[in-house]
């Protein structure tokens, strides 16, 4: 019983706090809709324009920063526990970089949106597929390896990325620098990302006492029948996947994944099945109060969202540096 309410209690929290965060997301901007006026138009009355506003504009937004939010939160979760590492995050080993050159390509190409998200949607997948191959060659990864690889990876696409950014016209390289600082100026269609982190967040809770043991390592996991391997395998296709789904909704939007499970964890302990769930509810609520803030910070005019998380990110893991040296 104890330990159900030590699960629940920081999960409803979390939950209000999210559900506060949307509501504020869709309030606030450069037309401030009145709370009365929300609930008028959730019952299908009010005003047309607040309407408009709000369906169309405000709540798909809010809810697609969420779901990227909370995507790469989760993947930050999971490969934390599968490098054994506290600051391990998903971009270090180079899923962000594949993505962006796949999108990059696309825009130089002159494709639409759907085409630049499933090109970057390809190049994140490409990426996790090429880090994994390098780093188990012949026999068996170690966490060591894994990163390194990742890290060689990531300075490969970096190169490959300055080198489009170099030869592309002129007229498209905002589009791109935008889509490079994570964008969700575009982001319209928050159903696929909102899908994927539900379902992942519903398979991955009940594997929490088996990423619980893994997490203390390799062979006392195996001592105790946790297919180790198998796990480890799984845990890095997932992470894999939900990166790529959040790249191509907002573009290479760091830190996320790095500072909220990292966080979460002095805060709430390292038990696997609170930790991915608020991982979850956290990074959602950080994201879209990020993206408020960068629509209202100099509205009428954007600020793309990766830019806050970085001013927020870059103090943050330098006093986690620092706390931990």
């Amino acid at each position: 019983m104890l330990i159900e309410r030590r699960i629940a209690w920081p999960l409803l929290a979390l939950c209000g706090a999210s559900l506060l965060a949307l509501v504020v997301a869709v309030a606030v901007g450069s037309v401030t809709i009145p709370p009365a006026d929300i609930w008028a138009v959730l019952r299908g009355e009010g005003d047309p324009l607040h309407r408009t506003l709000l369906l169309e504009l405000r709540a798909p937004r809010a809810l697609a920063a969420f779901a990227t939010g909370g995507l790469l939160a989760l993947a930050g979760a999971l490969m934390q526990v599968l490098l054994r590492n506290p600051l391990a995050d998903p971009y270090v080993l180079g899923l962000s970089g594949g993505a962006a050159v796949g999108a990059l390509g696309a825009m130089l190409l002159g494709a639409g949106a759907a085409l630049v998200s499933g090109s970057a949607f390809a190049g994140a997948l490409l990426s996790a597929l090429l880090v994994f191959g390098l780093a188990q060659g012949t026999g068996s990864w170690t966490p060591a390896r894994l990163l390194l690889t990742g890290v060689v990876v990531a300075a490969g696409w970096g190169a490959l990325i300055s080198f489009m950014l170099a030869i592309g016209p002129a007229e498209r390289l905002p589009g791109m620098l935008y889509w490079l600082m994570g964008d969700l100026s575009y982001a319209r269609s928050p159903w696929p990302a909102t899908g994927v982190l539900l379902i992942v967040v519903l398979l991955a809770v009940p594997a929490g006492r088996s990423l619980n043991v893994l997490a203390r390592g390799p062979l006392q996991a195996a001592a105790l029948g946790v297919p180790v391997k198998t796990l480890e395998r799984g845990v890095y296709v997932v992470a894999s996947l939900l990166t790529a789904m959040a790249v191509t909704t907002a573009g290479s939007v760091g830190f996320v994944g790095l500072i909220v499970p990292h966080m979460l964890r002095l805060v709430l302990g390292n038990d696997q099945r609170v930790i991915l769930p608020a991982s979850a509810l956290a990074g959602g609520m950080l994201l879209t109060c990020a993206d408020t803030f960068s629509r209202t910070l100099i509205a009428p005019e954007q600020l793309p969202v990766g830019v806050i998380t970085a001013l927020i990110g870059v103090p943050t893991f330098l006093w986690l540096l620092y706390r931990s040296r």
